[in-house]
């Protein structure tokens, strides 16, 4: 039980901050468009990554030369691209939240959620490095990664439901403008951490 409660703690903190993955899943959240298939992908993508690190392949990136550099201007290339899109949504004036919109198609969405997960270097220094080098030091690795991966549903299924409580305040195009620039900042702030290091 211990190392359940551990890996649940460790793997709630370390998905908590607002990043790319987050950001998108609030948005459709917001819009109530497809919101199960995209909180069960998000959730279903850091269990795999999570099993994997505390099966023992975090050592992939070392055995892997340039790996890590693939990935990380990858995951800039397409964070840019993305925040461009919602700088972009927020110059033309942002949109009204309809109720029960369920705007934009499954298959997009799905794609855009798959893209944010596997091209951010940082999802897999969190589950695949630190939670599986974490999980090393626990008797019951399993039961520390079952924990981290119950994390990860309760998280997000949390967020992309519970943003349903903010629709109110998202029935004005304003406040869309003001999150598309939000959401864009944070995904070219981290495209840039990403090109620094």
């Amino acid at each position: 039980m211990q190392a359940s409660l551990a890996g649940f703690a460790l793997g709630f903190s370390l998905i908590l901050a607002i990043g790319a993955q987050n950001a998108f899943v609030l948005r459709q959240g917001l819009r109530r468009a497809h919101v199960l298939a995209v909180c069960l992908t998000c959730a279903l993508s850091d269990a795999v990554l999570i099993v994997a690190g505390v099966a023992g392949f975090g050592a992939l990136a070392e055995a892997v030369p340039g790996l890590e550099r693939i990935m990380r201007f990858g995951g800039a290339a397409f964070l840019i691209w993305y925040g461009a899109r919602n700088f972009l949504s927020a110059w033309r004036g942002g949109e009204a939240l309809e109720a029960g919109e369920g705007a934009g198609r499954l298959g997009a969405a799905l794609l855009t959620c798959l893209a944010l997960t596997w091209l951010n270097p940082h999802v897999y220094l969190d589950t695949v490095v630190l939670l599986g080098s974490v999980s090393a030091q626990y008797d019951d690795k399993i039961a520390f990664g079952a924990g981290a991966v119950l994390a990860s549903f309760v998280f997000f299924f949390g967020l992309g439901y519970g943003a349903r409580l903010l629709s109110p305040l998202f029935r004005r195009p304003s406040s869309w403008r003001v999150l598309d620039a939000l959401v864009g900042l944070v995904m070219w702030g981290i495209a840039a951490k990403l090109l620094m290091m």
